[in-house]
């Protein structure tokens, strides 16, 4: 993997890039490799598994399905025999 040095870098975008990361959970070097791969055109790969779940089927329509009904359970056998 490659390394980049950035200098003269504004101090008021410092400190934005570290609020920005702060609120997505990030560090700053993470933060400033996503905003290079947005940039770049390289799509970012989803934060964790629930993410992607949920941006695949957020777009999808919804169905509301009918639950059948349930019976009462059954009482549960007696523990123990005979002579306990």
């Amino acid at each position: 993997m490659a390394s980049i040095t950035i200098r003269n870098l504004d101090d008021d975008i410092k400190q934005r890039l570290r609020v920005r990361a702060a609120e997505n959970g990030h560090s700053m070097e993470e933060e400033a490799r996503d905003i290079l791969r947005r940039g770049t055109g390289e799509i970012a790969p989803p934060l964790n598994l629930a993410a992607a779940i949920r941006a695949r089927v957020a777009p999808a329509d919804r169905i509301d399905v009918e639950l059948p009904s349930r019976e009462a359970m059954r009482e549960p056998p007696p523990l123990g025999g005979e002579g306990s």
